[in-house]
Parts: structure tokens; C-alpha cells; sequence
């Protein structure tokens, strides 16, 4: 098993609330990540997608209430939005006996809202944790490149070829196309969600302009919005939001998308492999994609995520902003000779911020001038996580 970064994080929750929902995409390693959590302590576990574990909870109270001195784990829970009061019940029940912590552990593929709005709500009795693609820092065997190149869905990344890989992948994105996102509701034929998936691809990285995409596709911008909330709800996309502030500039306050897996843009543009990539105009917002979703999964909780840009041409690909009002600036760059734009110099004069990176394909860390340092990727997760 591959450590998951996310681990001990997991068995503290569990130590501290009574149910706990691990959120991710599907095949992301979240039942692998809570199997593991389960070795340890007197857990059982339920897949809400098999019928004979369905039909162990046709009546879910009796069911469960035998359960309650073990660590219950219910897989793609948002398939059984009843569960949710019955759940509160049992959980208020187990306080009373004196075991208040540790009852249930939620594994779902969608994000915190919707399964929210699946089930009655369990504030202050639910802790939410989410769990993305590979890192950096959990496959330092596979070279950064390698794991840009696939992506961090396991399947993809230890596949025994590239076009096994990029195999995989096609196969995934299918599914999710044909049966997976007809299931929360969308009604657009499959080819029209692939032609809006493959132009987001294209877009990697760049401002949201809804009615572009629906012009493009011949549709309704609540359509074509309503498309992109499912995708951001599913932690499929990431809507990267403007950095807001009453500076005395005209700010671009549209967000940017990314796809939050690398290897999904590769497979919707057809890339196989880093010659391919490397030749596609997409190769450095791709880039910039991955290292964004990287620097996030190892930012410290309460960390907020931004972009800054300018009418003017000031322009900052991430900006990291924490509790106390500090915040690090990251420009990114493919190059191995990296050099900052004048755009990031004039971000960083607008925005003060604490420190200043550059982030690079390289492998060693060097400084730049005007407090600004180029680092690879690895080294800015690390000093991320103990900042």
C-alpha cells in the first residue's frame, strides 16, 4: 500500500468525533485509505453499491444498533440518503452509553454539499476530510514528471505502460460520462458533457467564462453552469477564486477552472505520453494545474487558495493566505531557467506578501532576487507542511 499522507490525520478524527466522511473521487484510494484504518480496530464494513450489503440495512436502525461497540464503515454512503437521521439516532444513543467518538466512518465520491443535501444534516456530530489523487510527496519513487504525466488516481499512475495508462484512464472518463453523471441528475447526452469535458481540458488554467462554453456547445449558461457545479461538487474540477480586496485596481474577479487530475486533461486531449504532452500547447497549463493541486493537498488546514490578476497586468498564479493574514505568493514555471514576470513582480508589490516562490521542474533551490526563490515542487510541499 502506498502511504497516504492523509492517514494519521484520518485515525485522529476518528479519535475525536463520532462519524467521520472520507470525500473523494471514485478510484482515488478511499477504501483502500479506510481498509487500512480498519486493521486496527473492530470495524465493519458495507458497500452501499452491493445488494447483499443494501440488504443487511433493509431495516438500517436494527441493523446498526448491534453495531454500535464497533467502527462501521459505509462505502459510497450518499447512495442511501435515508441512512442520515438514522445515523444521528444511533449516534446521540452511543453518547448516552459513554462511547462518543469513533462510530462510523462515511466514504463518498461526491463533495461535502451534496452529500449534505442527500441526508439530514449531522452538524456537530461529523468531521468531513477529502482525499485527492497521489502527491508528490506520497510516491517520491515515481519521478514528478511521471506522476504529471498519468496523474494521481493509483490505477493510472501504476500502470505497467503508458498506453496502459492512458487506457485506463479513456475507460474511467467513459464511465463517469455514461453512468456515473447521469446519476446526479445531469440529462445532456454523454457526447455533448464529453465535447464541454475535452473544451475544459483546453482551458486548463484559464478564467471562467461561462457564456463561451455555452455559445460553443449551443447551450444555456445555467446549463453549462449547472454542469460545472457537478464537476466541482464531485472534486473533479476546481474553481480557483479571486483574490478580493478593495486595492484601488481593477480586479479579474473570474476564477480559474482546472481539472484537478492532470491525467484526465492528458486522456481528453489524447496525450499518451511526455513526447506528446510536451508538443501540446496545454503542456504548461497543465503544469501549473498539477503543481497548484500538489501545494493545496499539503497546505496546512484553514490555508485559503487564490488567484490575483489586474486590468493592468499583474498576475499571480496561486496565492496562499493563512488565518493570521500572512501569505506566500507562487508564480509556476516549466522552464528549467526560470525567471519571474513582470506581472508576478507587480503582484507581489500590490499584494506584500510574506514570501515569495517560484516553482520549477529542477531539482535543486536557488534564490532570484528580490526575495524571490525557485524551488521544485517537492521542497515547497515540504516547507508547506511545516509551516
Amino acid at each position: 500500500m502506498i502511504h497516504r499522507t492523509l492517514l494519521p490525520i484520518l485515525r485522529q478524527r476518528l479519535d475525536e468525533a463520532p462519524a467521520v466522511a472520507l470525500l473523494g473521487p471514485r478510484q482515488v484510494g478511499k477504501t483502500t485509505l479506510a481498509l487500512e484504518v480498519a486493521k486496527s480496530r473492530d470495524a465493519l464494513y458495507l458497500d452501499l453499491e452491493s445488494d447483499t450489503d443494501r440488504g443487511r440495512l433493509a431495516q438500517p436502525e436494527l441493523y446498526l444498533a448491534g453495531q454500535l461497540d464497533r467502527l462501521v464503515i459505509l462505502d459510497e454512503v450518499h447512495r442511501a440518503p435515508d441512512l442520515f437521521p438514522v445515523l444521528r439516532g444511533l449516534i446521540d444513543r452511543s453518547r448516552r452509553e459513554g462511547r462518543p467518538t469513533g462510530r462510523y466512518l462515511l466514504l463518498g465520491s461526491a463533495s461535502l454539499d451534496l452529500v449534505t443535501r442527500a441526508g439530514e444534516s449531522l452538524a456537530g456530530r461529523i468531521s468531513y476530510l477529502e482525499l485527492g489523487p497521489l502527491t508528490a510527496l506520497e510516491v517520491p519513487a515515481n519521478p514528478a514528471e511521471a506522476l504529471w504525466a498519468r496523474g494521481g488516481f493509483p490505477p493510472s499512475l501504476l500502470a505497467g505502460s503508458d498506453a496502459a495508462s492512458l487506457r485506463w484512464r479513456q475507460d474511467f472518463l467513459r464511465s463517469y460520462l455514461e453512468h456515473e453523471i447521469p446519476r446526479f441528475g445531469s440529462r445532456l447526452p454523454a457526447e455533448t458533457l464529453r465535447r464541454l469535458w475535452t473544451m475544459l481540458a483546453h482551458l486548463q488554467g484559464c478564467p471562467l467564462n461561462s457564456a463561451t462554453l455555452a455559445r460553443s456547445l449551443g447551450l444555456d449558461v445555467r446549463t453549462v453552469n449547472s454542469c460545472l457545479d457537478l464537476l466541482v461538487d464531485l472534486l473533479l474540477l476546481r474553481r480557483l477564486p479571486a483574490w478580493h480586496a478593495n486595492m484601488g485596481k481593477r480586479l479579474v474577479k473570474s476564477p480559474k477552472l482546472y481539472w484537478r487530475d492532470s491525467g484526465w486533461v492528458h486522456a481528453l486531449l489524447g496525450l499518451g505520453d511526455r513526447d506528446a504532452l510536451m508538443g501540446h500547447p496545454v503542456a504548461g497549463a497543465s503544469w501549473e494545474g498539477f503543481v497548484v493541486e500538489n501545494l493545496l493537498a499539503a497546505a496546512p488546514e484553514g490555508v485559503q487558495a487564490y488567484q490575483y490578476r489586474t486590468g493592468g497586468g499583474a498576475e499571480l498564479d496561486l496565492l496562499l493566505v493563512w488565518p493570521d493574514g500572512r501569505s506566500w505568493a507562487v508564480e509556476v514555471k516549466r522552464s528549467l531557467a526560470p525567471r519571474p514576470t513582470r506581472g508576478f513582480h507587480s503582484s507581489c508589490a500590490d499584494l506584500r506578501p510574506a514570501k515569495r516562490f517560484l516553482v520549477h521542474p529542477g531539482a535543486e533551490a536557488f534564490p532570484l532576487g528580490d526575495n524571490i526563490e525557485a524551488v521544485p515542487l517537492a521542497d515547497l510541499m515540504q516547507r508547506l507542511t511545516g509551516a
